[in-house]
C-alpha cells in the first residue's frame, strides 16, 4: 500500500513535467510559425504591428490557460496522494459506513442511523438471517447527525440472541411524518486504493466505498 502511494507521487511528478514540455512545445510551434510568417510576409504589405500584437496576446492567453491546467491537474493529483496517506493510517481500524448490518458480538451489537434534521421518533428494527424481528428499538425523539445504536443483544422476548450477523433497518418520523434516516454499519478497513474516480478503502464485507463516504473512524 504505501508503493502505491508513492507511485502516485511519483505520478504527479511526471504529469507535471510533461505539462510543463507540452506548453513549451506550444511556445515553439507558436514563435516558429510567426517567424516564418515574418520572413515570407509581403514588403509592400508587411504585418501591422497591431496584429503581431495580437498574436503575441493569443500566445499569452493559451500559454496561461496551459499553465493553470497544469497547475491543477498538479494540485489533484497532489491532493489524492494526500488523501491516500491519511487513508492508509485507517487499516486496522473500525469505521462507520453506509450499510444495514449489525454485527452481534459477547451480546453487544453497534450500529447508528445518520438523521438530515431532528425527529420526533426514530423506531430501529434488528432482524436475523432469516428476516425475522428480533428485537425492536423504540430511540424516542433524536437531533439531527448521528444517532448510535447500541444493542444488548436481548430480543424482544427477554431471551439472549446468538452471537452473529443481523440486519437493521430505521423509520423515523416528524410531525407524523416519514423523516429521511441513512442506516450506517460498522466494518473494519482491509486495505486502501487509487482509481480515477479518488480514493477507495476496502472495508470487508461491506465493500469498497469513497474515502468520502465514511463517516466515523474509531
Amino acid at each position: 500500500m504505501v508503493t502505491s502511494v508513492q507511485g502516485s507521487t511519483s505520478t504527479a511528478a511526471s504529469q507535471a513535467t510533461s505539462n510543463a514540455a507540452q506548453i513549451g512545445a506550444t511556445q515553439d510551434r507558436f514563435l516558429k510559425l510567426l517567424v516564418t510568417q515574418m520572413k515570407n510576409q509581403d514588403p509592400l504589405n508587411p504585418m501591422d504591428n497591431a496584429q503581431v500584437t495580437s498574436q503575441m496576446a493569443q500566445l499569452s492567453t493559451v500559454t496561461g490557460i496551459d499553465k493553470l491546467n497544469s497547475t491543477v491537474e498538479a494540485l489533484s493529483a497532489s491532493m489524492l496522494a494526500s488523501q491516500s496517506l491519511s487513508a492508509v493510517s485507517m487499516i486496522g481500524h473500525p469505521v462507520l459506513v453506509a450499510g444495514t448490518q449489525i454485527d452481534l458480538a459477547n451480546s453487544q451489537g453497534d450500529a447508528a442511523v445518520e438523521l438530515t434534521q431532528p425527529v420526533d421518533n426514530l423506531m430501529v428494527s434488528i432482524s436475523d438471517t432469516s428476516g425475522n424481528v428480533v428485537r425492536t428499538l423504540n430511540m424516542g425523539a433524536q437531533q439531527s447527525g448521528l444517532a448510535n445504536i447500541q444493542w444488548d443483544g436481548r430480543t424482544d422476548t427477554g431471551s439472549i440472541a446468538t452471537d452473529g450477523k443481523y440486519s437493521f433497518s430505521a423509520v423515523s418520523t416528524l410531525g407524523g411524518n416519514k423523516s429521511d434516516a441513512t442506516t450506517l454499519s460498522y466494518g473494519m478497513v482491509n486495505s486502501v486504493a487509487q482509481s480515477q474516480g479518488g480514493v477507495t478503502v476496502n472495508v470487508g464485507q461491506l465493500g469498497e466505498v469513497s474515502l468520502n463516504s465514511i463517516k466515523k473512524i474509531l
